[in-house]
């Protein structure tokens, strides 16, 4: 009897241990959430001074506070399909040069990154015009065909080609996956980086 008794002591020791251990983890992913909820009210204009909330933080429980931070921002980084939308990632990186302050190489890293972001809009503009351009001498023909069936002279877009559409999804598909994996290569280095600190 006393051989039993241990052994469910044994277990209910086990128990007790594994339910500590997950009781601790829930915790540590509370401080991963709520450091993402930081930076997003930082990132909707919420006054949060991220870099002072992560020096009042207790020891051990900051690296998954400034983990969770650090997450919600690199996700906020990313191509802008339109120029307004830019701003928001440049807001996130800021955040992240806050961060990491006291890691003076990040300044490069942003610098770069910023530039791919506008070089992505910029050739993404280029490509567009290139496109229409292309595209420019069918649509007088279309123009010139309809005026003649019709007897009504309209003015068309190329955009408004088939084709167009077509070959437009194409090109945007090609450069997002290449601008996008340059981006990637950098938020990677970043959450790496800001991890280490």
């Amino acid at each position: 009897m006393a051989e039993i008794r241990s052994t469910l002591e044994m277990v209910l020791e086990r128990a007790a241990r594994m339910e500590a251990r997950a009781s601790s983890d829930l915790i540590l992913q509370d401080k991963e959430k709520e450091g993402m909820r930081l930076a997003a009210g930082y990132l909707r204009g919420e006054q949060v001074d991220l870099p002072a909330v992560l020096v009042k933080c207790p020891a051990e429980e900051r690296p998954h506070v400034k983990k969770g931070m650090v997450t919600a921002l690199l996700r906020n980084i990313v191509l802008p399909r339109k120029a307004d939308e830019a701003p928001a990632a440049e807001k996130a990186m800021q955040a992240l040069m806050e961060i990491g302050r006291d890691k003076g190489d990040l300044v490069q890293v942003f610098t770069e990154m910023k530039s791919i972001l506008d070089r992505y809009l910029s050739h993404k503009e280029q490509l567009k015009k290139q496109l229409e351009e292309q595209f420019a001498p069918q649509m007088m023909l279309m123009e010139e065909n309809l005026a003649q069936q019709t007897g009504i002279k309209m003015k068309l877009q190329p955009s408004q080609h088939p084709k167009f559409a077509e070959e437009w999804q194409r090109i945007q598909l090609e450069l997002s996956d290449q601008y996008g994996r340059a981006v990637e290569q950098y938020k990677e280095f970043i959450a790496k980086h800001l991890a280490a600190a």
